[in-house]
């Protein structure tokens, strides 16, 4: 029976970094060449980036990337063939994978069905291709197709092997989601079984933008059963062995020392630290790739600027993340403890600029104005406005980015402040609903098998501490009734009534999708932060500001 010898490279690609992007498909192809692999896989769009966006209306960058191309064709080790994703065409665009072996480009695959939903929108970019070849590496017949080819039941894939593909190469660009893993195996599973053939998918790793590439790049045989899995969110080069026309297979990573007939099924994470390596992932690249070196967080003691520095101490190293204490007036000792705590334990710097100054004559040059009403919302919000800018003028002064600290739950209630604790150039928590921070903050915990972030961060009534003896509570739901209300009316798109029959009270649920709906402008105006749920707020979930609809 003969023996195929498959690399699958899951790379961290960037976008528009055609030159790095070359040079990493050469490198890891040198790799596959010295592991003895027949064909190596690079992910979906390898050479341009995923996703390149409007940049695919250049020209200037279409003609770079087919020129790329022509390099990886002259540069690429002999012997071993290599499949690498690329922009076709010239005029009508293609998202293609290009068939390279021995200095020549021995065919191209277009994609066949482009997404054109949640974040994506290929059909802005390219035409659909028509034809499904196969292609002869190593004297096994392979079919190669791209991302959404393999998720419907049919299409290319069945085409390919009813005309005689024993091996299906599959190459994608497919962001993270929680529970998404499982979701791809089981359908690859369903694709390998339906059609009688051994699947190989490899996917991209790292951060781009909101979205984060969690590789996890799989063989399924035959039978719907992974003989091989790469690790998530890390860079590696999975190499396994499929002795073509049965099921049997053996593989092994290039990373590893044991031989490659070993069997290599990288474990999965847990929900948590999946979660978890995607924000680190997602704030590790964005700060990288955007050209930042430092980040700044303000430290208010409470659980989500705990959680984000943090983060961003796992995703850049502690001598490149500072941390600010603004305290005022209404400030717990207890929570300027805990931030310097904190600060202690990350082992980063913290600043300590009290904000009562500011604040006074804020409140003073605001009394004319004030004049005859209540003290309010206004008020309060003078603090957060106050410690925005304070953030901006360090970030100013001395380049670093500032991480902003607000959650999922606060963004779709409007619990936030427009320039105030909304500003800066990062949301790392934007995606996290309040209830699965606080499960992040006790896996982190776990993992560093002390109190990295202090207990009393975990355990006390989160408040905003804009007033005296203020909470959450006093404003929102608690937490584990709004969440689950949230999930079901911005994610799952659920009715009023079809979430009150889950048994939550009438009034709190059409009180929180009002909340949902009016703070649509201020969402809009939020930076950018890593995608981790099914549906986030801006790629996924686009609304108009202006809407009249309560449905």
């Amino acid at each position: 029976m003969q023996t195929l010898r498959i690399g699958l490279a899951q790379i961290n690609t960037a976008v528009g970094d055609i030159d790095g992007n070359v040079a990493k498909i050469l490198a890891f192809a040198a790799d596959a060449a010295a592991t003895k692999c027949d064909v190596v896989a690079f992910p979906e769009l390898a050479i341009t980036g995923y996703p390149p966006e409007d940049l695919l209306l250049r020209g200037s960058f279409i003609t770079a990337n087919r020129a790329a191309l022509e390099r990886v064709v002259a540069s690429a080790p002999a012997g071993i063939t290599l499949v690498v994703g690329f922009v076709d065409g010239d005029g009508e665009l293609y998202n293609a994978a290009a068939v390279v072996r021995d200095g020549t480009l021995a065919g191209v695959y277009r994609k066949q069905l482009l997404p054109n939903y949640g974040v994506f929108d290929e059909r802005r970019y390219f035409a659909p291709g028509t034809a499904a070849p196969v292609f002869e590496v190593a004297g096994a017949a392979v079919g190669v197709n791209v991302c959404e080819d393999i998720w419907e039941r049919g299409g290319p894939t069945e085409e390919q092997a009813a005309t005689g593909a024993s091996v299906v190469l599959n190459i994608n660009g497919s962001p993270y989601r929680m529970g998404k893993r499982l979701d791809r195996e089981r359908m690859l599973a369903a694709r390998a079984t339906e059609n009688g053939v051994a699947v190989c998918y490899v996917n991209m790793v790292g951060g781009q933008d909101e979205l984060v590439f969690d590789g996890g790049s799989t063989v399924i045989d035959t039978n719907g059963a992974v003989i091989a899995r790469a690790a998530q969110f890390e860079e590696e080069l999975l190499v396994c062995e499929i002795a073509v026309g049965d099921a049997a297979a053996t593989g092994g990573s290039a990373a590893d020392e044991q031989p490659a007939s070993a069997p290599r099924i990288a474990e999965p994470l847990s929900e948590e630290a999946e979660v978890y390596a995607a924000l680190v992932t997602g704030t590790r690249d964005y700060v990288r790739k955007v050209g930042f070196r430092s980040v700044l967080v303000g430290l208010s003691g409470g659980i989500d600027s705990s959680l984000v520095a943090a983060i961003a101490v796992d995703a850049l190293g502690a001598e490149n993340v500072r941390g600010v204490s603004m305290p005022s007036r209404f400030s717990s000792e207890g929570s300027m403890n805990d931030a310097a705590r904190l600060a202690e334990n990350l082992g980063i710097e913290l600043l300590l600029t009290p904000i009562e100054p500011a604040h006074a004559a804020f409140l003073e040059m605001l009394e004319p104005a004030f004049a005859g009403t209540a003290p309010g919302t206004a008020e309060e919000n003078v603090q957060a406005r106050i410690r925005g800018n304070i953030l901006m003028s360090l970030s100013n002064k001395f380049g670093w980015i500032v991480l902003t600290t607000g959650n999922k739950s606060e963004y779709a209630t409007g619990y936030c402040t427009l320039y105030g604790d909304m500003v800066g150039g990062f949301a790392v928590i934007k995606d996290v609903p309040k209830t699965l921070a606080y499960r992040l903050a006790e896996h982190r915990n776990a993992v560093a098998g002390r109190e990295l972030i202090p207990r009393d961060v975990i355990e006390k009534p989160p408040s905003a501490e804009l007033r005296d003896d203020q909470l959450d509570s006093d404003s929102l739901p608690p937490y584990e009734e709004l969440d689950p209300v949230l999930e079901s009316y911005v994610e799952q798109e659920r009715s009023l009534e079809e979430i009150v029959a889950l048994g939550y009270d009438e009034a709190m649920v059409r009180r929180v999708m009002q909340l949902v709906d009016a703070s649509e402008y201020k969402r809009r105006q939020s930076p950018p932060g890593v995608k981790i749920t099914p549906r986030a707020f801006g790629r996924d979930r686009r609304l108009p500001i202006a809407n009249g609809f309560r449905g």
